[in-house]
């Protein structure tokens, strides 16, 4: 989950669960490396960084443009949905591929004729929001010095991460597919078992096998910060794998930290942008933030959010296909093709219906977060330091509008973040004139 997070963001991915990044988360086989570079020292920074008034005119700028290209998005999906459904499209593709092959396993399941009719779709939804991909993906970052990557390195990430989706979800329809000929009644509590099971996985496996594909993992060398990491995780009971640094400075001029993998392939992921840039003390406070998500649980926690949530949405998609399919006899069934539009739009209605519950849920988990990073490390100033200088770094937009953070964020905005630093500071002032401890809780 990120630590730091400037503008919103549609979906929290849960194999990357800390994270903290720009305007928008060893006892197996280990990334290979080469030998380790010297330890990087962070840059020196003033005591109390301040808040860079032209930095956060570009961040409002940028926010609204994101903002836009996103609902520009939705539209677009909308839209193609909406054409498949009342144009007649749909019944359209999935009569022209009857010569396709008729394998039946199960009554009812084509799944030769069901993968080609989703590939189509991918293909087409793919080939018309690739302009806006590479808009939103390439060209804005760039306005706004925000990427370091050239197109063509763009591209490639881009069919890295086609390669590693595409077959991953065409499995997963024809799967779902499946179970709507076997079990209609209960396809979708199979399949939020499914989605479970799966969730786990890559939650263990993304460190070691999909992080390596798009950056180079570097272990941390000896140094303060490796010692500094080694205790947080002790005191915080959290055994780790590993602690190490990723060239994030080959896309982005923005930093970025995580905690990812469980159990064994949990390991300390720090962005070469934050260990060069910034100091020891602000170092530990991300650092501790990124712990406090494991001392709280918030990675099983997480993920029995969004399981229960999927349910919710899988069960809503379940009453809407027995009711349209029973009503229209253009529909050969729960498992034809054709109710694949029908599927996507009940999901997408859905997600855009919970969005904001389940970002109000995040939020408070990384508040909470903070809170533990300030209570652990006692120190507001690096703190406030380090969400101030990220805000500048990173274009975060200090203060967005009340429905906007509401609705889309899934994280505390900058300001309340740095509120929250100042009470911690005040209250620990405070309780130290008068003799107390300074380690007071936030109210």
């Amino acid at each position: 989950m990120r630590i730091y997070h400037a503008a919103p963001a549609p979906a929290r991915p849960l194999y990357a669960l800390d994270h903290f990044d720009h305007a928008r988360d060893d006892t197996l086989a280990a990334p290979a490396v080469e030998d380790a570079p010297p330890a990087l020292v962070p840059a020196p920074t003033p005591a109390h960084a301040t808040l860079d008034p032209d930095r956060q005119a570009k961040a409002r700028r940028y926010a609204r443009q994101r903002h836009t290209l996103a609902l520009v998005s939705l539209a677009l999906d909308a839209a193609l949905i909406a054409i498949l459904l009342f144009s007649g499209l749909s019944f359209a593709l999935r009569d022209a591929l009857a010569g396709a092959p008729a394998w039946e396993p199960v009554a009812g399941w084509l799944p030769a004729r069901v993968g080609l009719y989703f590939l189509i779709l991918f293909a087409g939804a793919f080939v018309l929001g690739l302009p806006l991909s590479y808009y939103s993906g390439h060209v804005l970052p760039h306005r706004y010095g925000l990427s370091t990557q050239s197109r063509r390195a763009w591209a490639l990430d881009l069919l890295k991460g086609l390669a590693i989706s595409l077959p991953f979800e065409l499995v997963a329809v024809a799967f779902v597919y499946w179970l709507l000929a076997a079990t209609p009644d209960l396809w979708w509590l199979w399949t939020g078992a499914a989605m479970l099971f799966v969730t786990v996985i890559l939650a263990n496996l993304a460190p070691i096998l999909f992080l390596p594909l798009f950056y180079k993992l570097t272990p941390l060398p000896d140094g303060e910060v490796r010692r500094m990491a080694l205790a947080l995780a002790e005191r915080a009971g959290t055994r780790v794998r590993g602690i190490y640094s990723m060239n994030m400075s080959t896309k982005t001029t923005a930093a970025n930290a995580m905690v990812m993998g469980l159990g064994n392939t949990r390991r300390i992921i720090l962005g070469d942008t934050l260990l060069d840039r910034y100091t020891p003390d602000e170092i530990e406070v991300v650092l501790a933030h990124e712990l406090g998500h494991q001392v709280h649980g918030d990675i099983p926690r997480l993920i029995a959010v969004q399981t229960v949530t999927t349910l919710g949405g899988l069960f809503v998609v379940n009453l809407l296909l027995h009711a349209v399919v029973a009503r229209f006899t253009a529909y050969h069934g729960l498992s034809d093709p054709a109710t694949l539009p029908l599927v996507g739009a009940a999901l997408v209605a859905f997600a855009l219906v919970t969005l904001p519950l389940s970002n109000g849920y995040s939020r408070r988990v990384e508040r909470q977060a903070d809170v533990y990073a300030l209570e652990t490390t006692r120190k507001p100033d690096a703190f406030i330091s380090a969400m101030t200088r990220l805000a500048n770094q990173n274009l975060a937009e200090l203060e967005p509008a009340w429905f906007v953070e509401l609705l889309l964020y899934n994280h505390p905005s900058t300001a309340r973040r740095l509120a929250l630093g100042r009470r911690y500071a005040e209250r620990a002032q405070q309780t130290t004139v008068a003799g107390e401890p300074s380690g007071a809780a936030i109210p």
